[in-house]
């Protein structure tokens, strides 16, 4: 064990655990109230907003996978970056809108919305149940960034008394958001940002210095690895298959639960816009983040032999903990190590609020007692919390790495199908409800066909049109097939003069004016 690392990071974990109670009386409020509870009173400002995205987007699996990508396989690993920026303006334009029904109706879920918007609870239950699916296996993921430090640290990682510290940290983590809800990763998600700009910066300068330069660097890595590989759809290469890869994952991104959870937590739909202008500041971070997968290449740690029981476990993933436990002291070990598992622990108190959210709300609330006091709600949405945390927990432990990995690829293929009724709704009513169901239906079950065709190893679909094979990401293309089914039904719907259920919010409710 590094025992001078092992405790800077236990003392980061403290400080953090403690943070995260104090967090309870933090812009104190009624926490017997989901809205208080489960969005933080809708009272995050442009700073507290940024931190909080920034910690709900860039994760610790994003921190540990994006280099190991790019150690592993090259080029295409710098994906994640059009991809991050393209989802920015795309935010910008959209949510504010979100933000501005959902806080004049008390909506604290997207599916809150679309049930008031299309008058179906069945369509409201839709997107509720596909949210909280396509969240479990992005929750249980945050677990490898974690599983991955504590092996760098010399502690045994397999059996149940290697599985003790993930066991402990969720413990901890199910503990502080019961008690404080939406607050708790908001005040903790500052010093997991702090931490990881001060890594970054210190890894860009420190490595590279001793490597001998980014010139040197280049030169090193294999000159494979140094391009993108030439259109190939045998192999499922090509510029489709990257350029819908990084748009699709950009529509996909802002549907997922926790980032609605974030985004509606804001005071106003300005500092949205101010935090959409100000966000791609981590996708630099995320660039000099990705180039740590060279440096992994152009250092050899790979063949070192002290490690070479932790590639063995961990494969790639453990690219980065290995140039920091080479070419750092012990002690900053300890504080990147607590940045990585930090990383997880925000995210992951994030999502499993936003996750007891749509559950108590749209599903609960909706199916079983329609008559639940405030304090009931909460009630319940701490209670699912819980289970959601050791759900995850089980998820991991329970199954291979793979398996988790090889679920998220389905996360973005089924949170993608709700696009229509949450980004469509906010300027249409032309879509009826019904038409909606259908297309998400089908865009479920062929995105996963697609998915499944490749034994879930790859999110890559090649579909023929016209003698050519075009390879793409299965979330684009069964989206399309989503969006055509939808339009057809509704046409038919109106064609037969089926009636239209009741729309619960006003037009004036979509002004996209400025607040705040």
């Amino acid at each position: 064990m590094n025992a001078t690392a092992t405790f800077v990071f236990v003392l980061f974990f403290v400080g953090v655990t403690i943070l995260g109670f104090v967090a309870a009386h933090w812009r104190r409020g009624d926490l017997n109230h989901l809205e208080e509870w489960g969005l933080g009173g809708r009272r995050f400002g442009t700073i507290v907003t940024w931190f909080l995205l920034g910690g709900d987007l860039y994760t610790a699996y994003t921190f540990v996978a994006v280099p190991a990508l790019v150690f592993g396989a090259g080029a295409t690993g710098f994906f994640a970056l059009p991809y991050t920026i393209l989802i920015y303006p795309f935010a910008f334009v959209v949510f504010p809108k979100l933000w501005a029904v959902a806080k004049r109706h008390g909506y604290v879920t997207s599916a809150d919305f679309v049930g008031a918007r299309y008058g179906s609870r069945t369509l409201a239950l839709a997107v509720a149940v596909t949210g909280i699916v396509a969240t479990m296996p992005y929750i249980a993921l945050q677990l490898v960034g974690i599983e991955v430090v504590i092996g760098g640290l010399g502690f045994d990682t397999s059996g149940f008394v290697g599985d003790l510290p993930l066991i402990i940290a969720f413990a901890i983590l199910a503990a502080y958001t019961y008690t404080s809800g939406l607050r708790a990763p908001a005040m903790i998600a500052v010093v997991k940002d702090l931490l990881i700009y001060i890594t970054i910066i210190a890894a860009v300068i420190v490595i590279p210095a001793q490597l001998g330069g980014f010139g040197h660097i280049f030169s090193v890595v294999p000159h494979a690895k140094l391009l993108l590989k030439a259109p190939d759809v045998a192999s499922m290469n090509g510029y489709s298959a990257y350029a819908t890869l990084a748009v699709g994952s950009a529509l996909a991104l802002f549907l997922y639960p926790h980032s609605v959870t974030a985004i509606l937590s804001s005071s106003s739909g300005n500092t949205i816009r101010r935090n959409m202008a100000m966000l791609p500041a981590y996708s630099l971070v995320l660039g000099l983040l990705a180039l740590l997968g060279y440096m992994a290449l152009a250092s050899g740690v790979k063949d070192m032999p002290e490690f070479a029981p932790y590639f063995k476990a961990f494969g790639p993933n453990f690219a980065v903990p290995a140039l920091f436990l080479h070419f750092f002291p012990s002690w900053f070990v300890g504080v990147a190590f607590a940045a990585i598992a930090i990383g997880a622990l925000v995210p992951a108190a994030i999502m499993s609020i936003a996750a007891a959210n749509l559950y108590t709300r749209n599903i609960h609330r909706e199916f079983v007692n329609r008559n639940m006091s405030h304090e009931q709600e909460t009630g319940v949405a701490k209670l699912v919390s819980l289970i959601v945390k050791v759900g995850a927990v089980a998820f991991i432990l329970g199954l291979p790495l793979t398996y988790a990995i090889q679920l998220q690829l389905l996360g973005g293929i089924w949170i993608i199908q709700t696009l229509p009724a949450i980004v469509l709704g906010l300027y249409t009513r032309k879509l009826d409800s019904r038409g909606l169901l259908a297309g998400w239906a089908v865009g479920i079950a062929i995105g996963t066909l697609m998915a499944a065709s490749s034994g879930l190893k790859s999110s890559i679909f090649a579909i023929h049109l016209g003698g050519y094979a075009i390879p793409g990401y299965a979330a684009v293309w069964s989206l399309i097939v989503n969006l055509v089914v939808a339009i057809v039904v509704s046409m038919v719907v109106r064609a037969m003069g089926m009636s239209h259920a009741e729309d619960r919010t006003r037009p004036e409710d979509y002004l996209d004016v400025v607040e705040g």
